[in-house]
């Protein structure tokens, strides 16, 4: 698990409670904590505790694995690519769990396209504390797929693993349209989010703010319409409809962020929609404004961690 976060940490935990072999990768305080108390983990599906959990901070010192979940936040990507390189043997797939619509390739580019499989999760889960893992929401679902099409022998080994451990999982040979359909999702839930500060319940019903969300993924629709992907016609339709289900005290991980200071996903969750469009020559003045009005915070966040 690269990234024994929130989405790492629970799905990790899941595996290794079924009896997979796992091995979490985390660093300072949580990792000190895990070591001394297990990974504890707090969810409404039930709360275990993985104790003693193999966790480490050096990957250098184990051999190739046949999978790693990788979870870290977009703008760790190259740097996590560049740490795994010593635990991927020829058979080794890598699945990206994280937001955005680049991550794959991003990471393909330092370890190989031919280990990596495209992956969405729809989760709301969080570090609650150094070795405490929190997931709140009743979905725990992975789509995952090869970026080409087809399955093999092994992502249906996956499949069965995580079926397994409990997790809501589909097999898709169509992962362009899974990510890209998640994605007008988590962008327009993290852009308003960011902006408003409140539970997606408290923003959600206000009409000039719902019309807001309704640009912005109009925005990302034509955005991927441009990339050659097939979207539903309704997509924008059906994604308001869920947002509509969702439950009202959640706020999205790049929020969570915003609000605690820390460096958040702009680029990855906003910034891509702009410049992809820029590229084709598309408009986005909404997720334009949102990036530019969240901008300064994003700064001010990055300046805070280098000087840490």
């Amino acid at each position: 698990m690269i990234g024994t976060g929130g989405v790492g940490g629970y799905y990790g935990g899941l595996l290794a409670r079924q009896g997979h072999e796992v091995i979490f990768f985390a660093r300072g305080a949580h990792l000190v904590a895990i070591l001394k108390n297990g990974l504890q983990i707090k969810s409404i599906h039930g709360d275990f505790t993985i104790s003693p959990a193999q966790v480490t901070d050096d990957l250098a010192r184990f051999r190739p694995v046949d999978l790693i979940l990788f979870c870290v936040k977009a703008y760790d990507t190259e740097h996590a690519a560049q740490a795994i390189k010593s635990i991927i043997g020829e058979h080794t797939l890598i699945l990206s769990l994280q937001n955005g619509i680049d991550a794959a390739e991003q990471i393909g580019e330092v370890v190989g396209i031919k280990h990596l499989l495209g992956g969405a999760t729809w989760i709301s889960s969080v570090i609650e504390a150094p070795g405490v893992i929190n997931q709140v929401s009743q979905h725990r679902r992975i789509i995952f797929g090869s970026l080409s099409g087809g399955v093999t022998p092994d992502h249906q080994s996956i499949f069965e693993a995580f079926q397994q451990a409990g997790i809501d999982v589909e097999l898709s040979e169509n992962m362009p349209k899974v990510l890209w359909t998640k994605f007008v999702f988590i962008s327009a839930v993290s852009s308003l989010g960011a902006l408003t500060r409140l539970t997606i319940g408290e923003y959600r019903p206000i009409p000039e703010t719902r019309a807001m969300m309704k640009a912005l993924m109009l925005e990302v629709e034509a955005v991927a319409r441009s990339q050659g992907v097939s979207l539903d016609v309704d997509i924008v339709e059906k994604t308001m409809a869920l947002i509509d289900t969702v439950d009202p005290r959640i706020k999205a991980s790049m929020q969570l962020d915003v609000e605690t200071g820390r460096v958040f996903e702009l680029e990855a969750v906003v910034g891509a929609i702009g410049r992809k469009g820029r590229a084709a020559n598309l408009p986005t003045p909404t997720v334009d404004m949102v990036y530019a009005a969240l901008l300064p915070a994003y700064l001010k966040a990055q300046k805070a961690a280098a000087l840490a």
